[in-house]
């Protein structure tokens, strides 16, 4: 059996409750990604052309540092890696998580929070910050508050 375990950044607190549920569905650890500066109401108010998400967005060389980098990633086999989409990629917090770790070998399962996008261009966006013989999978945007039975239904037909 694969030890797993869920890691996510929740800008807003939604992405935040559907990893926690989604971690007792799949019997698997939680981290919490967070930024060493925290994000403000006004750097995520996307409709500011300033705003630092915003900036993050069009700018690809930049990296908000984290805050920490003590997720003992070497212990787990299969990683589901959380976000919100922000325009149709993943915020760049999670290409410094994932360029902050070894994934050699490892699966890693997306799921992210949407106001209403797809995936759009983040899995593409996120295979350059791991190595080539690591594994990314785009699993599935998760809205609302799906229940623990529901995420465990999806974890099991992985």
């Amino acid at each position: 059996m694969s030890k797993k375990l869920v890691a996510y950044f929740s800008a807003s607190g939604v992405t935040a409750n559907v990893a926690k549920t989604l971690a007792e569905a799949a019997n698997a650890d939680i981290y919490e990604i967070k930024p060493a500066v925290p994000y403000t109401r006004e750097d995520l108010n996307w409709q500011n052309k300033q705003s630092r998400s915003s900036v993050e967005m069009s700018d690809k060389s930049s990296r908000p540092a984290l805050n920490d980098t003590n997720a003992n990633i070497s212990e787990y086999d299969t990683i589901f890696v959380g976000f919100p989409i922000w325009w149709y990629v993943a915020p760049t917090i999670i290409n410094t998580f994932l360029e902050s770790y070894d994934f050699s070998g490892k699966t890693i399962i997306l799921f992210a929070t949407s106001g209403g996008s797809g995936f759009g261009k983040a899995v593409a966006g996120l295979k350059g910050s791991v190595s080539s013989d690591t594994v990314i999978k785009e699993g599935k945007i998760l809205n609302g508050r799906p229940s623990k039975e529901e995420l465990a239904v999806w974890v099991n037909s992985l």
